[in-house]
């Protein structure tokens, strides 16, 4: 058996391939999440599939982005969603049940199993000694399926934790100082296993925080031991039988190995428009302050909002500053209720909101414009909120909720001298109120009609790649471009998730307002250029998939943020990265590019002849797909792949 609990995992799932860091292995899927973002294309694959039933342990359906009803749209896809899960048989968490990841954590999550979801932050079910992978959703449905996941061996990042967190500060902290060393690419081909002494002080939800947010550093999960701290929240969410002990041998090696002493962690916090551009709270101490806001899968745990409320209590919110309360789950609600705390929150001036994602990704909540906002979200990327202009820092509840009392970006340590305020001293009770009434089981018998609204289209078809490729670079980026820029999120734009020709009119909106009409006035083929981590950020494959629908057919980067980069494979979308970065700063957005013997190179060799016409120079470009790979691209994508 191999030492780490992600080597553990990894081998009892694996199905094909050697556990050697960077060589291509298939595992097999115990569980799928999908929420509505993600969700529909996901049931729309299943459907153009011809799936007639599915082979996964136990799939999940949330209903947790899109909530905001202004009209028809997301509540036909809601039925559309429920029809999906009587059909094929999965569970399904209605609108208001809460966000995906903690209710998965408290009602699902088990030790020793995997996680497939359609979500970026999938892997925050690490904190319960699962291995959880976040993927692009026809990698979902192929899982659904019983298909296995194919992912490159990742190394182990060993992260050893030591001492205490000190007052003021929480797991929030521990990431972003992982963050503050890292950056967004850090754990790039990693996944992030914490382990050691300090491990005894952190609750399975401060795990998850912490697992949450790997994703921010580009990693391709993170890993917590099943031990003490993830029985006693089974037997708090009345669950203890699913508990199985899954701690790292001894003699465990890690590949990459590093070590943080909680006790000289200080609050930390994210400035704009990056999670990896962190400083001290001190740094940024006394600028203006528009909106503080706690909540979301990042800080879901219940002391992430009695923490807030202990502090807010017998004080009042200065009426300048929204404080906004955005409840995980139905049940959180209910103990937040039970215990006394949603009326402190109240009483303070917060803004209580429903149980879901919301502000996090642009549905409501959003800023006025160039004002801070402080939240305890996972990103921060440029519009992220619903308004363009925004700025908005990342933090812990404890930072977001000293600001809002004092009016101001704030230090919560300084809160001793200037609200006689001590620390909140919390700690975590030994039973909860659990709330399954939202949360409908599969049918026993599964089957039906799906139910599509009218704005549920059908997905485009897919052409195989031709012999030779020849167009303009419609678009040129630099680094650490997200998904968020490529295809944006928001109450204008996700409500049409389901609705790929209407979707793709906000393709690179945040880059260039108008593509969408140059897009259309070149027709199909045309090519993207990116820096590097190219298409980091959110799982979703509308930033794929809508810019295909446009006719882009190859893209070149420096490097891939690994998710963006399989979701290009998956719809036939030939990923190129550059052999030379000079090669990238030389290309024009404009120049006309050739690939005149892509299939055949491709089928080859990893080096493709890349020709720029405009400038009458040739270069060499790379790509890294297994030959597995090769063939889904070149056939035009995974679903005529799995047809054929």
């Amino acid at each position: 058996m191999s030492g780490t609990v992600t080597e553990q995992l990894i081998e009892e799932h694996l199905v094909e391939g050697q556990m050697e860091p960077g060589e291509e292995i298939a595992l097999e899927i115990d569980q799928t999440l999908t929420q509505d973002a993600t969700g529909t294309m996901v049931m729309l694959e299943l459907e153009a599939m011809d799936v007639e039933h599915l082979e996964s342990e136990l799939s999940a359906q949330y209903v947790d982005h899109n909530l905001i009803q202004e009209d028809n749209k997301n509540p036909d896809d809601h039925l559309f969603l429920n029809s999906a899960c009587e059909k094929w048989g999965i569970w399904y968490s209605a609108a208001g049940n809460g966000v995906s990841h903690p209710v998965h954590q408290q009602r699902f999550g088990v030790p020793g199993k995997t996680l497939l979801g359609s979500d970026s932050h999938t892997p925050a079910a690490g904190a319960m000694g699962m291995l959880a992978i976040g993927s692009g959703g026809l990698d979902i449905a192929m899982a659904m399926a019983g298909e296995p996941y194919h992912v490159n061996m990742p190394e182990v990042w060993g992260v050893e934790l030591r001492g205490e967190l000190p007052e003021w500060c929480s797991a929030k902290d521990v990431i972003l100082e992982m963050l503050r060393r890292h950056d967004v690419d850090g754990g790039v081909g990693r996944v992030i296993e914490y382990h050691g002494p300090g491990l005894e002080t952190l609750t399975a939800m401060d795990r998850h925080v912490i697992a949450n947010m790997g994703t921010e550093l580009g990693a391709t999960s993170t890993v917590f031991p099943a031990d003490d701290a993830v029985r006693d929240f089974l037997v708090q969410q009345k669950r203890k039988e699913d508990f199985r002990e899954l701690r790292a041998n001894d003699d465990a090696e890690y590949h990459v190995t590093e070590t943080i002493r909680l006790d000289e962690i200080e609050p930390l916090i994210a400035k704009p428009s990056s999670p990896g551009n962190v400083v001290p709270v001190a740094d940024v101490a006394g600028d203006d302050l528009y909106q503080a806001y706690i909540g979301s899968s990042a800080n879901p745990g219940l002391r992430d909002f009695a923490v807030p409320a202990m502090m807010v209590e017998g004080r009042r919110v200065p009426p300048e500053v929204s404080f906004d309360v955005n409840p995980t789950s139905r049940q959180m609600l209910q103990n937040l209720t039970e215990m006394g705390y949603l009326g402190d929150l109240y009483a303070s001036g917060a803004r209580v909101h429903q149980a879901g994602c919301n502000g996090c990704i642009g549905m409501g909540q959003a800023p006025a414009t160039g004002r801070n906002s402080l939240r305890t979200v996972p990103r921060n990327f440029p519009g992220r909120t619903g308004t363009r202009e925004d700025s908005v820092f990342l933090c812990s509840p404890e930072t977001a909720t000293a600001s809002a009392l004092a009016g101001k970006i704030t230090d919560p340590r300084t809160l001793e001298d200037t609200h006689d305020m001590t620390a909140p001293n919390w700690t975590e009770p030994d039973e909860a109120i659990v709330d399954e009434s939202a949360l409908s089981p599969p049918p026993e018998n599964p089957g039906g009609e799906l139910e599509k609204g009218p704005n549920v289209k059908s997905l485009p078809d897919f052409e195989r790649v031709p012999d030779a490729l020849s167009g303009p670079v419609l678009m040129k980026v630099g680094d650490d471009i997200s998904t968020d820029e490529i295809m944006p999120a928001g109450s204008d734009v996700l409500p049409y998730r389901s609705n790929i020709p209407r979707i793709s009119e906000w393709v690179f909106d945040q880059i260039e307002q108008g593509f969408y009409k140059r897009a259309q006035e070149q027709g199909a083929p045309w090519m993207a250029v990116g820096g590097s981590n190219y298409g980091q950020g959110s799982s979703r494959e509308h930033a794929a998939l809508a810019p295909y629908y446009l006719g882009m057919r190859a893209a070149l980067a420096v490097s891939y943020a690994r998710i963006h980069w399989q979701n290009l494979v998956n719809f036939g979308i030939v990923p190129l990265e550059f052999a030379d970065r000079a090669d990238y700063d030389a290309i024009e957005q404009g120049d006309t590019l050739e690939l005149p013997n892509v299939r055949k190179e491709m089928q080859e060799d990893s080096e493709i002849t890349v020709q720029n016409t405009t400038q009458d120079t040739t270069f060499t470009a790379e790509h890294s797909l297994s030959p597995r790979q090769v063939d889904i691209v070149l056939q035009g994508g995974l679903i005529e792949d799995y047809k054929n």
